[in-house]
């Protein structure tokens, strides 16, 4: 684990890349290096996450600027840029329902080859996909989703890159940490004493590099 620049940080996230984004319309996001993405200009990324926050707020700016070419989400409809662009077909957007979001990347991270989901049977959900049926009911396999890198939040990190969490900033944050083969978390407090193992959400093992947020 290595503390870096938000700057720093930015520079490892690569043109075309596909990455996770934690938080919950911008809340429990790492803010710092949304805007060090923007400021660099980035661009073609593909966007995992609950939603596309607002347009000039947060990861919601990175589709304004149009740097991304993707978008995975539960929904979209608190940014107007994303609908506009989606139906002028500047960008792809597939909508996942939120807990079959939160299997796939769980399966991602668990090393699971997918996970048998009931939700969408019978709609445009399913079109496309295997149905499997078990004991008599009709299920959706649901692939797992992986990104190229992680872009999360933490309320701590203590010097061993362990993770903790006050409140609903966890969200995704602690699924998508497992799921991504480069784990880049911003953190409100670094900890020079180690956290209570009780306290520790996600292991210091899966972080890569700590951005120190700054307000």
């Amino acid at each position: 684990m290595k503390i870096i620049s938000a700057k720093e940080a930015a520079l490892l996230i690569k043109d075309g890349n596909s990455v996770m984004m934690g938080g919950f319309l911008g809340c429990g996001t790492a803010h710092n290096c949304v805007e060090e993405l923007i400021n660099l200009g980035t661009k073609n990324l593909t966007i995992i996450g609950n939603d596309t926050a607002m347009a000039d707020f947060s990861y919601g700016k990175l589709i304004t600027n149009k740097q991304v070419k993707k978008v995975i989400a539960t929904h979209i409809g608190t940014n107007k840029e994303t609908g506009r662009q989606m139906s002028s077909g500047e960008i792809e957007v597939t909508l996942v329902p939120q807990g079959t979001l939160a299997e796939r990347i769980r399966a991602s991270r668990s090393g699971l080859g997918g996970v048998l989901i009931a939700t969408g049977i019978g709609t445009d959900v399913a079109k496309g996909k295997e149905i499997i049926n078990v004991d008599g009911k009709d299920y959706l396999l649901e692939r797992p989703l992986r990104a190229d890198v992680a872009l999360v939040y933490a309320t701590y990190a203590d010097k061993y890159g362990n993770l903790s969490y006050d409140g609903t900033t966890r969200n995704f944050n602690a699924l998508m940490a497992m799921a991504a083969d480069l784990v880049i978390v911003e953190v409100e407090e670094i900890l020079q004493e180690a956290l209570n193992p009780n306290q520790v959400i996600v292991p210091g093992i899966v972080v890569d590099y700590i951005i120190q947020h700054k307000g």
